[in-house]
């Protein structure tokens, strides 16, 4: 995962059986977690429970990219982490709606609005106004973003990684929680921790642990990722078609390549997924409107099932739950990762605010400011991405004709529009500090 970046800090349980603050998982999220608390709180001894090997190659090639608001890239900037990646990033300037069925010779757009932060003031670390509009969304590779993340973590002296390593129990006590460490081919071992933070995923095996249940239901579709090159440049546009099957994103990236992020029928998309390279870049072609010319594949293809979940409660006894642990959403609006750096963002601030007060940082009170926090957004973005999925899944003219009188209602009201943008940016709402681009 980290390539040939040797650690600075070798596991010794004998030297060091306490932690402040135990990371479990080494995703975007646990990574950015680590990260958060190491600048917040340099004093804190963290560690990063990751099952990987550091320094082991991926089992394979990564496809996915991300959208990343620009409260997210104004976090990653205030934590050094912009500087290293931002070159690999592509800032979407436009982005233009369709929703057609894919038979359609024609694909209108009915709603295309600029992605620039305009009537958003943009502040910088030092707190002067910036002048420049700023980006509202950024593609980024996710492996170019996790190398960046896994570099910055492997620097920071107060960071502990314990690689090889999954937690095979936990037991929280009044005064500290203790976690029982396993690895392959080694007896298991015992640290303590003043609190475990979950960042190990959707199917979090520490979630289960806790006690925590969810509450969700599985879609009847299938994500479809893969990265393109393609001989039209894309110009910075991002293009959404909304089709029967789900929803066809082309994501620009730099140069002349695009990362597709498609939701598809299962059916059709296990069918997809089994044909061979010409007759999948037919069924991409199909989809793409000719919008782009010709398409090659870059990258290999990746599929994955598509639900949407809650935890019932983000938090327990010295334990709390971040992003996917916590939530798992439709990626319609590309918000997956970004409601995660939200979670990251509020809990850091919760734990630094406690910290430099001398309190316990895993006092339920302090738990409790988090889980108010993060709780009501949570809910009410995954209730809207799963409206606007279900909304625009479905066939039928009168339907469709609702749809695209609403699309073009939008697209004459530029207020209205501004203030769409805004939101998708993440520059809206109460922010935590980092999200707002200021200091923990």
């Amino acid at each position: 995962m980290l390539g040939h970046m040797t650690p600075t800090r070798l596991f010794d349980i004998t030297a060091a059986p306490a932690f402040d603050i135990v990371v479990a998982g080494a995703g975007l999220a646990g990574l950015t977690m680590a990260k958060a608390l190491s600048v917040g709180m340099p004093s804190a001894r963290i560690a990063l429970v990751m099952r990987e090997r550091i320094g082991s190659p991926p089992a394979n090639l990564d496809s996915r990219a991300v959208a990343l608001s620009a409260a997210s890239v104004r976090m990653f900037t205030g934590l050094g982490i912009w500087a290293v990646c931002g070159h690999d990033a592509q800032p979407v300037v436009a982005i233009d709606i369709t929703d057609s069925s894919l038979r359609a010779g024609i694909r209108p757009i009915l709603l295309s609005y600029d992605n620039a932060l305009r009537d958003v003031p943009t502040v910088s670390l030092n707190g002067d106004p910036s002048s420049t509009p700023e980006a509202a969304s950024q593609i980024i590779p996710n492996a170019a973003l996790e190398r960046a993340l896994s570099a910055a973590i492997v620097a920071c002296a107060n960071v502990t990684i314990l690689d090889g390593t999954t937690i095979s129990s936990f037991d929280a006590g009044p005064n500290a929680i203790s976690i029982t460490l396993a690895a392959a081919g080694a007896a298991t071992r015992a640290i303590t921790a003043k609190l475990l933070i979950a960042a190990d995923g959707r199917r979090s095996p520490l979630r289960a642990m806790a006690g925590i249940k969810t509450t969700g239901w599985p879609y009847n579709q299938t994500g479809i990722t893969v990265t393109v090159r393609h001989d039209r440049p894309h110009n910075g546009r991002a293009v959404q078609h909304f089709l029967p099957g789900g929803p066809f994103a082309m994501l620009p990236l730099p140069g002349d390549r695009s990362n597709i992020t498609w939701s598809e029928d299962a059916d059709e998309a296990k069918r997809l997924m089994a044909l061979d390279e010409a007759a999948f870049l037919d069924e991409l072609e199909r989809r793409a409107g000719g919008r782009l010319g010709a398409i090659t594949l870059d990258g290999p293809r990746q599929s994955w099932p598509l639900d949407m979940f809650l935890a019932r409660t983000f938090i327990a006894p010295r334990f709390a739950l971040i992003a996917d642990a916590a939530h798992g959403v439709h990626p319609i609006a590309g918000q997956g990762l970004n409601l995660g750096l939200r979670d990251v963002a509020a809990l850091a601030e919760v734990l630094v605010d406690a910290h430099r007060c001398g309190l316990d940082i895993a006092h339920g009170t302090t738990l409790e400011r988090y889980e108010r926090w993060r709780r009501f957004d949570t809910v009410a973005s995954a209730a809207s991405f799963d409206a606007i999925n279900r909304l625009f899944s479905t066939e039928g003219t009168l339907r469709r004709a609702a749809r695209e009188v609403g699309l073009g209602l939008i697209d004459r009201l530029p207020a209205l529009k501004s203030r769409l943008v805004a939101q998708a940016a993440g520059t809206t709402g109460d922010l935590p500090r980092l999200l707002r681009g200021q200091p923990i």
